[in-house]
């Protein structure tokens, strides 16, 4: 996601200069031919073409609407991942004792148990945003301009390291295999999670009431898991999306015809200042909706999207020093003001 510097103008004609170079094109024929060829025929009232403009402001601000959303939707999920993250790490460092154990645990034992779970959080939180960075058909990062975009200003963790890698620094290598060959990595680490809290149970590392709680906690990490999976693999309707870019290229396309008689009544060389008036109408349309496009899926890895690596990283570090551990990572800052 964009930090809280705003883009600047020459970002976004980097951004959107092949539009700008087609609506100028597209611009230029009509207005050559009207005033070199003769075709007079060729402008058309502009009622009719206003009125076409109003209709296509409501369809972009619907899907523009809807794309936000999808986005502050995926933005309040992340924020409860990070508000339950706290939540187990509190759990984690105090529920499990030796309280109701008949083996007494020296502190070093216990915080090597506890330290596990808190590194199987940490894989939870690797394999959830690995699985939220996997492409998908309609995802518009993969576009080419949006690709050429990114490649220059920024990357993305999880589409330029394996996860195996960064999963091996959390899991032991015999629940790595078995995670590596599960399809729902972060679901499988849960229910390992499950499985070694019923152990502690057996242990008297923590009784029943804690039980229950840890368990709600990996079932309401579960819920947002979820409702991350939602947003990822359900896309914006692709009727509303085709039927926005139609109507937008129709609008392209008849506004130049309109501006014709507009600029003809003012006389002498006005007419050919229809081209850059043409263009800069019809480009406010289609950047408008390309912003609709680069938000309506926020895991995809561009840079409108929630930053889930760098609030994983976050997350790490606050469990980490919750812990006392001096193993801690510094903060992911932001590349070209773009924090992914």
């Amino acid at each position: 996601m964009h930090s809280g510097k705003n883009y600047s103008l020459k970002e976004v004609l980097i951004w959107t200069r092949r539009d700008i170079f087609f609506l100028l094109f597209v611009s230029a024929i009509p207005t050559c031919c009207f005033e070199l060829l003769g075709w007079k025929w060729l402008a058309i009232p502009w009622l009719p073409i206003a009125l076409l403009g109003t209709a296509v402001a409501f369809v972009v601000g619907f899907k523009n609407n809807a794309s936000y959303d999808r986005m502050w939707e995926a933005r309040r999920i992340w924020g409860a991942i990070v508000n339950s993250s706290r939540g187990w790490g509190i759990m984690v460092k105090d529920f499990v004792s030796n309280k109701h154990s008949e083996k007494k645990y020296s502190e070093e034992e216990l915080k090597v148990i506890k330290l596990k779970l808190i590194h199987r959080h940490f894989a939870w939180l690797t394999a959830l945003r690995y699985q939220l960075r996997e492409p998908r058909i309609w995802e518009s990062i993969y576009k080419k301009h949006n690709q050429e975009y990114k490649n220059t200003w920024f990357k993305v963790q999880e589409q330029n390291t394996k996860v195996e890698t960064e999963l091996a620094k959390y899991l032991p290598q015999e629940e790595l295999n078995i995670i590596l060959s599960k399809t729902n990595k972060p679901t499988q680490i849960i229910g390992l999670q499950s499985q070694y809290l019923k152990e502690l149970l057996d242990k008297g590392l923590i009784d029943d009431f804690r039980h229950m709680e840890l368990e709600k906690m990996l079932v309401e990490l579960l819920n947002q898991q979820g409702a991350s999976e939602r947003i990822k693999n359900f896309p914006y309707p692709r009727q509303y999306s085709t039927l926005n870019l139609y109507f937008i290229r129709i609008f392209v396309g008849l506004v130049p015809l309109g501006m014709l008689q507009e600029f003809d009544k003012l006389g002498g060389c006005m007419i050919w200042l229809s081209i850059p008036f043409s263009a800069l109408s019809t480009w406010i349309f289609t950047t408008m909706e390309k912003i609709g496009e680069s938000t309506e899926s926020p895991f995809e890895g561009s840079a409108n999207d929630i930053p889930i690596t760098a609030i994983s990283r976050s997350i790490e570090i606050d469990l980490r020093e919750m812990f006392n551990d001096d193993n801690i990572p510094e903060p992911l800052k932001p590349e070209n003001n773009t924090l992914v």
